[in-house]
């Protein structure tokens, strides 16, 4: 009897007697062997890799003005304080939406006063200057169903970034991921948003003659 026949009778035995195999199994194929592994779990994966630091990939920031839904007004960092009363164009509502992980990690630095933003243990925003100890500076970026953002603190799971109608900062405990206190949205300052971009192209005839795109409406003959 030769060695695939006898793997497939003990499997078939497996099955007869209710053992259901849950580890991998090695199956021949030609002259390869293809490792087939069962019950993975890729969501484990990737949170793992999304919490882990990046050093080789380049850093991503971006500026924006966070809009909140409940003041109606932009996220300010004032060096220490943190509110939510600035107008559109204020330049202590500009932000640097800094990433550097695989996933959605990122910290939120005042371009005015080089600040983060940080909630500290007992759920108070601060702002604190960069240090050796970030943890607490460290927001999780979620995307909501009705297209607003919310920040949830890395450090403290559950709780989120989140402000009164006032404008004054709620504490993390007092906060959920469906409260419209904690939904903001993401807008470019005034003068930042990029605009359409210029792409040029070339095209080949068929007598090979080259024609450039985008250069404009043709001259008009005098």
């Amino acid at each position: 009897m030769s060695q695939e026949e006898e793997s497939k009778r003990d499997r078939e035995r497996q099955t007869e007697g209710g053992d259901t195999p849950i580890l991998s199994e090695t199956v021949k194929v030609g002259r390869v062997l293809v490792l087939a592994v069962d019950n993975v779990d890729f969501g484990a994966h990737v949170e793992n890799q999304t919490g882990a630091r990046d050093s080789l990939s380049r850093k991503h920031h971006r500026v924006y003005q966070l809009y909140s839904r409940t003041s109606g007004k932009h996220v300010q960092v004032l060096g220490r304080k943190i509110l939510a009363r600035g107008e559109d164009g204020d330049k202590f509502a500009q932000v640097v939406v800094e990433a550097d992980t695989f996933g959605s990690q990122v910290r939120i630095r005042g371009k005015e006063t080089n600040f983060y933003l940080c909630m500290n243990r007992k759920g108070k925003l601060v702002g604190r200057k960069a240090s050796g100890r970030m943890d607490e500076c460290v927001f999780v970026e979620m995307v909501l169903e009705n297209n607003y953002t919310a920040w949830m603190s890395a450090h403290y799971s559950g709780w989120y970034m989140g402000f009164t109608k006032k404008g004054r900062p709620r504490r993390g405990p007092q906060t959920r991921a469906n409260q419209r206190d904690v939904h903001f949205m993401k807008r470019f300052p005034p003068g930042e948003q990029p605009g359409p971009q210029n792409c040029g192209f070339t095209t080949i005839g068929k007598r090979g003659r080259r024609t450039r795109g985008n250069r404009g409406p043709p001259r008009t003959q005098p």
